[in-house]
């Protein structure tokens, strides 16, 4: 008896391990995974407002329940484990190219990405103006902002330049550039989700906000 329970104690054991490592070569990350994929959608999650623990590589409960989080946000199965789809969200590599020249967005979100960019850094640094696109995009995946890029370019009192005449200014060309960078993943700002220039803020509040760096006359903030 005592034999007969250690062979299906070890069957059970090496079909484990074989369903683990089936599991990890699809390209799935849940609980137990450790690697360069989790710590990055560990950061990313973080840098979005979803994940509050340690950026470790390890995929625990925290991280699990942060991932869960964005799955409701953007409307996919909630089962806590980064698949495909939400690797794909989150903007990680999936395993298959499904990046197109846009990032997969539409041609409607790069054209107003682009004019947002142009309004609001013309004659910024190029990676200033990349870095005012990845704010718009880390907004959209914050659960505090509207979860499109339209909401949130077009969210009440969020940029000055919808209101002061410079959004409908015709789009500097370096903008269209910035655009497709930053719909790609590109980020130079470090995950910010607000920036303003303190030569010209008047608001009080924005300078609460933790520095992540500057570029050109921007200060990128968390």
């Amino acid at each position: 008896m005592k034999l007969t329970l250690k062979i299906i104690s070890a069957i059970l054991c090496v079909t484990l391990v074989f369903s683990f490592a089936t599991f990890s070569a699809n390209g799935y990350s849940t609980v137990g995974s450790r690697g360069s994929e989790v710590r990055n959608i560990q950061q990313r999650l973080k840098n979005w407002g979803y994940y509050k623990g340690t950026v470790d590589g390890i995929y625990g409960t925290k991280t699990r329940a942060a991932v869960i989080a964005f799955q409701k946000k953007h409307n996919v199965t909630a089962d806590g484990i980064c698949g495909p789809k939400t690797l794909e969200l989150i903007g990680l590599p999936t395993g298959k190219d499904t990046a197109s020249s846009n990032g997969g967005y539409s041609s409607s979100d790069y054209q107003l990405l682009a004019r947002l960019i142009s309004a609001e850094a013309r004659g910024e640094p190029y990676l200033g103006q990349v870095a005012v696109g990845a704010v718009v995009l880390n907004r959209v995946e914050h659960p505090s902002f509207p979860n499109s890029i339209s909401g949130v370019i077009y969210q009440k009192n969020a940029f000055t330049c919808i209101t002061d005449g410079q959004f409908q200014k015709p789009v500097a060309d370096s903008a269209y550039s910035a655009a497709r960078d930053a719909l790609n993943g590109m980020d130079p700002s470090g995950g910010a989700i607000y920036y303003f220039n303190p030569s010209t803020a008047t608001s009080k509040w924005i300078w609460s906000r933790p520095l992540i760096k500057t570029i050109g006359k921007h200060r990128f903030c968390a």
